[in-house]
């Protein structure tokens, strides 16, 4: 007998066994043992059983939601494309540096939502956004060793003092796309280890008039002076022009360079080459002069800012090794600007004017524009790939 008939059969039995008398009973239930083959007590139980309305499962198991999802989820998104999909660890950081300009730049952002952006955890954050998690492209080294100015050039072997500003690492990426050949567009990068301040420039080739030049600008735009400057053993630092550029001033800049075939001596501006401009310009070859104009117009102004004032970071303060494992603790999240308004290495009056533009700032309108600008460039690299394709 299958499931659904002995359902009904002992539907039907129940109400004929409820409304029976003693000796009926027994013969019922003598019957209902030998069809069905339960014991007698259990058949007992079954056919005196009460018909109740049977509970309706929840669907969801464990406690209530704290969070309404379908509120927070849209802005929380959109806040974490904005920012270019930081971990949750630093978007948590971020969230209260961009919730008030997202209410006022998109609109549609209760209190109730605001105050749960603002109190959702980091973890919570990783759960919500797992789907959406992008994945990362290779990157090429394009390093060419600089042989000539080594031995005047010191190597560095121990640590800066840290707990002081103005100590920067210097890389250049290259824009090149597939192929080393030929002239293209470099971008150069300083980064500050205290505070990750980054400033980013471009420069057709990378020849030591066009990288000296850039480095001067970066240090015309930077808060604080560079008092020391460290680089791998490209060719585009180590030459006599970057020598007397730091050397022939009042208080010499102090120029050291990293060991050869070890990347990891520049670490804070290695890794600063996918995001400040790997995730702008992404692998394209740009071999057109004229972008150089207006890529230098996007790292100094929308790049520079966003970055520098809106983009928690976090640093390194404790590695420990156990056994095969290596154990890393981080501080908290910080962006470059809250850093340096920590530090005691600039002036008061500097503070006032950092704060002054942090004041005038939207993020999403800076996005924005930023956006702008790349699809201008972009549209400029098709038409010159495009061109070149005919003229072949």
């Amino acid at each position: 007998m299958g499931k659904l008939s002995m359902d009904l059969y002992i539907k039907n039995l129940k109400k004929r066994y409820q409304q029976s008398t003693r000796q009926e009973k027994a013969i019922l239930l003598d019957e209902f043992c030998e069809t069905s083959g339960f014991h007698r007590k259990h058949a007992i139980r079954l056919l005196n059983m009460k018909n109740k309305p049977q509970r309706k499962c929840p669907e969801t198991r464990g406690r209530k939601p704290i969070y309404n999802h379908k509120a927070i989820i849209k802005p929380l998104k959109e806040i974490w494309l904005a920012t270019d999909q930081l971990c949750s660890k630093r978007l948590k950081v971020a969230l209260p540096l961009w919730v008030d300009s997202y209410a006022e730049f998109c609109g549609g952002l209760d209190d109730e939502s605001k105050s749960q952006l603002l109190s959702i955890s980091a973890t919570t954050i990783e759960r919500l956004l797992t789907e959406d998690r992008a994945k990362t492209p290779r990157r090429i080294c394009a390093t060419k060793p600089g042989s000539l100015l080594k031995n005047q050039i010191p190597v560095k072997t121990n640590q800066w003092n840290e707990s002081k500003v103005g100590f920067v690492e210097a890389d250049t990426v290259a824009h090149c796309g597939t192929s080393l050949s030929g002239d293209f567009v470099w971008s150069v990068t300083l980064t500050d280890i205290l505070t990750g301040w980054t400033e980013n420039r471009a420069t057709w080739n990378k020849g030591a008039e066009g990288v000296v030049n850039q480095i001067t600008d970066i240090e015309n735009k930077l808060p604080f002076d560079i008092k020391g400057f460290d680089c791998d053993n490209g060719s585009e630092f180590l030459n006599y022009h970057l020598i007397r550029h730091f050397q022939e001033r009042s208080a010499p800049t102090q120029f050291t360079r990293s060991r050869p075939y070890h990347k990891n001596d520049n670490a804070h501006v290695e890794q600063k080459n996918w995001t400040h401009v790997r995730q702008l310009f992404g692998y394209y070859r740009i071999e057109n002069q004229e972008l150089v104009e207006l890529m230098n117009d996007v790292y100094s102004n929308e790049c520079s800012l966003l970055r520098n004032y809106f983009y928690p970071t976090m640093k390194l303060i404790e590695k420990q090794r156990i056994q095969s494992k290596t154990k890393k603790v981080h501080d908290k999240p910080k962006t470059p600007y809250q850093r340096l308004m920590d530090s005691d290495c600039i002036s008061t009056e500097k503070k006032q004017e950092l704060t002054e533009i942090y004041k005038t700032l939207n993020p999403f309108k800076l996005k924005k524009s930023l956006e702008k600008k790349l699809n201008r460039i972009f549209q400029k690299i098709d038409l010159h790939l495009n061109g070149r394709k005919v003229a072949i």
